[in-house]
């Protein structure tokens, strides 16, 4: 059994005091999160950023993947910085955010570090030098918000604009069964702190290209329906992206659309990349457990977001994979919560 498994409120204190400890021993920190970032990844790094800017320390952003466009007027996203290897690392630590280990970041030459790994997520791997997994965070800025109040650190409304941003998304616009007490009390503090969720909400979800619109399109008239109108099948690959005139960071979100009829329980959304990768995203409703589905091929996420990469070609996946979410469905929907 490691550590992840074992961690209870008492294990999970004493690694954050462990954590603010080696935080306050040093001076230089390099933070990064998984490739592709999203809102979780992006608002937890910045805001873990603001929160070492204001002890005095020295703070790098290095991701892989530059952020979704509709995520560059968010303060401090200017600064990350964009590549695939860190040649010379000036840090005497390296944190990074809810990644199942170093691979997932996309970024080489971080190994051999002092690192403090924070994830929320099933399947990390314990690669740090002081590792926190809470399973029970609905998203990773909620962990982070725990470091910056056990450090005594102020709310900032850069702060808190971060960790806000990082809950809103990975709840799905609070949509996700993820969601506890405790979230809502964050985000209650961060609206004390001077965000305004209304404007939150219109930067994150208002804020579409033309491109992004034309995608949609594109992706819903070719969308598949199975199990009785229950499951959403969708597909991407470089033919659709050339047409509309939209990148891989402009497919954030659409994955949640389908969710919106009635009808639909459960997404699988197919991005067929060059190399010969398959990206699969699953989303789901209620009870129906998509990690389960993703755990099995090599993936993790949450109950109802949940993820994996696997090789081609697509027949070879699909429909062992769809005969799973279809069997997850009725598992789930037999206790579908009334109304």
């Amino acid at each position: 059994m490691n550590r992840s498994e074992m961690m209870t409120p008492a294990t999970s204190k004493a690694v954050v005091d462990e954590i603010c400890d080696a935080i306050h021993a040093r001076r230089r920190f390099l933070i990064t999160s998984h490739a592709r970032p999203d809102g979780d990844s992006i608002g937890s790094q910045l805001a873990m950023a603001y929160a070492l800017v204001a002890l005095g320390k020295e703070v790098r952003i290095v991701n892989a993947d530059p952020a979704p466009e509709h995520y560059m007027e968010f303060p401090g996203v200017d600064h990350i910085e964009i590549a695939r290897e860190v040649v010379e690392i000036d840090a005497d630590a390296l944190i990074v955010m809810e990644s199942g280990d170093l691979a997932r970041t996309g970024v080489l030459g971080l190994e051999g570090r002092f690192t403090i790994n924070i994830d929320h997520h099933q399947g990390n791997t314990n690669y740090g030098s002081l590792n926190w997994l809470d399973e029970s965070a609905a998203a990773c800025g909620e962990l982070v918000f725990e470091l910056v109040q056990k450090l005594g650190i102020p709310l900032t409304v850069e702060i808190a604009t971060h960790v806000y941003l990082a809950i809103l998304t990975d709840t799905g616009s609070f949509h996700h069964s993820n969601i506890t007490p405790r979230t809502f009390d964050i985000c209650r503090q961060a609206v004390e702190a001077g965000v305004y969720p209304a404007a939150m909400a219109r930067r994150v979800f208002d804020s579409n290209s033309f491109g992004k619109l034309k995608l949609i399109g594109a992706l819903l008239d070719e969308m598949d329906l199975l199990d009785e109108g229950r499951l959403a099948v969708l597909y991407l690959n470089d033919d659709i992206l050339n047409a509309t005139g939209t990148t891989y960071n402009d497919t954030e979100g659409l994955i949640n659309l389908p969710l919106t009829a009635r009808e639909i329980q459960a997404v699988a959304f197919f991005k067929l990349g060059a190399d010969g990768d398959i990206r699969v995203s699953l989303r789901s409703k209620y009870d129906v457990d998509v990690r389960t589905v993703a755990s099995r091929h090599g993936g993790g996420g949450h109950k109802n977001a949940a993820g994996f990469t696997v090789k081609g070609p697509l027949d070879g996946v699909r429909d062992g994979l769809l005969k799973e979410i279809v069997d997850a469905i009725e598992l789930g929907i037999q206790t579908r919560p009334n109304g």
